[in-house]
């Protein structure tokens, strides 16, 4: 499971880099300042959870199974949340109408606070 938690933790980062190379250059000439700021948004939401799957899958403290319910709220999470983000900046230029997505991006938001809530309790439960 580390294995699979530490491959997607560097997907998500390589990607993550990626869209925020493609927002600041390719992006940057065709869309408004908001649009743009929400695009960033959802770059630094991805990385974010990159790196907090970098840190669940090398830390030996925290049980398999707490370690498969966090993958997956982290994941789940970031195609919502960031997935979402993605589609309502750019929406101006997709022309399609992104009314169905707008509320991907709350589930996926509470998505992710389930997974770092899991961890506060766990690591708030955990003797010394």
């Amino acid at each position: 499971m580390d294995k699979k938690i530490l491959s997607t933790a560097g997907f998500l980062g390589m990607t993550a880099i990626l869209l925020g190379a493609f927002g600041a250059h390719a992006l940057k000439e065709v869309l408004d300042t908001e649009a743009l700021a929400t695009f960033e948004t959802g770059v630094k939401y991805q990385m974010y959870h990159a790196l907090l799957l970098l840190f669940l899958g090398s830390n030996t403290s925290i049980s398999f199974q707490l370690k498969i319910w966090v993958y997956r709220l982290v994941l789940i999470g970031v195609v919502l949340f960031s997935g979402s983000i993605y589609l309502l900046a750019t929406k101006s230029l997709s022309g399609m109408e992104a009314k169905f997505v707008g509320p991907l991006t709350p589930v996926g938001g509470s998505l992710l606070i389930g997974a770092w809530g899991i961890l506060m309790v766990h690591f708030l439960k955990k003797k010394a």
